[in-house]
């Protein structure tokens, strides 16, 4: 997901965050909404909460956000 795509989304994916990592609280989003890239200090933050690589982040934001997506349009999941 480029940055774009990412700002597009960021309210989605800031309403599913807590969800997603039970470890992001709402100080830490309200960062990220202050953050100029959101996306980078969201990777970031997953960093630091989770111990995950750059690479692994933005692996992982990708998938819930293709889940969510697939939910959404009533495709099913494999």
């Amino acid at each position: 997901m480029n940055r774009n795509m990412f700002e597009g989304k960021w309210k989605e994916i800031r309403g599913n965050s807590t969800e997603w990592w039970s470890l992001i609280n709402d100080i830490d989003l309200k960062r990220v909404d202050k953050a100029p890239l959101k996306l980078d200090k969201y990777v970031v933050l997953l960093q630091v909460k989770y111990g995950y690589t750059k690479k692994y982040a933005r692996e992982e934001i990708n998938r819930r956000i293709a889940e969510q997506d697939a939910e959404e349009h009533g495709v099913p999941i494999s």
